[in-house]
């Protein structure tokens, strides 16, 4: 009776050893997936044409205190006193509003980014997770934020491929050397 305990104990550990060893681990680098999307070449076009509108709008800032600063330094020995004061506190004034256009800008084209960007790293996302759940991998490590210290890349299968497909990404062909 304890021979059988002992070997069914035994034949138990093999098997939960062995089913240790046989759990899938995968890499992939999410920056490269997200990059390769064609929703990211559309963001990039939406975002150069916003980024395009607000440095329009801050060139007209830029031109109107030029044309005010050529106005004041032209007429500057034939104004008053009093004239001097009013034109340099409205020339401070167009250049607080035009630094304060660019923090806000700057700002507005970050938040507008993220908004273009968050529904494609979701895609991403779904897509890896759904690659990950069907090929049976119990991990994946994303090389493209290098948070892991060491492992060995034989040992890790490289989901990318799959995960493309997923998405509907096919990789250009490399140009015919001449």
């Amino acid at each position: 009776m304890k021979k059988a305990i002992k070997l069914t104990l035994a034949v138990v550990l093999m098997l939960s050893a062995s089913s240790l060893f046989a759990q899938k681990f995968g890499r992939i680098n999410t920056q490269e997936i997200i990059v390769a999307m064609p929703e990211t070449k559309e963001m990039q076009t939406t975002m150069e044409s916003y980024i395009k509108e607000l440095q329009d709008q801050l060139e007209s800032l830029n031109v109107e205190f030029s044309n005010k600063l050529q106005e004041f330094q032209k007429n500057f020995n034939t104004y008053s006193e009093a004239i001097r004061d009013v034109k340099q506190k409205e020339l401070q004034a167009l250049q607080g509003r035009r630094e304060e256009f660019e923090q806000v800008a700057q700002q507005d084209s970050q938040k507008k980014q993220n908004e273009l960007l968050a529904p494609i790293i979701e895609k991403a996302k779904n897509a890896i997770d759904k690659v990950a759940a069907a090929g049976g991998y119990m991990a994946v490590f994303d090389t493209s934020t290098g948070s892991l210290a060491y492992y060995d890349e034989a040992t890790l299968t490289d989901i990318a491929p799959e995960v493309k497909k997923e998405l509907g990404i096919t990789d250009a062909p490399a140009p015919a050397a001449k």
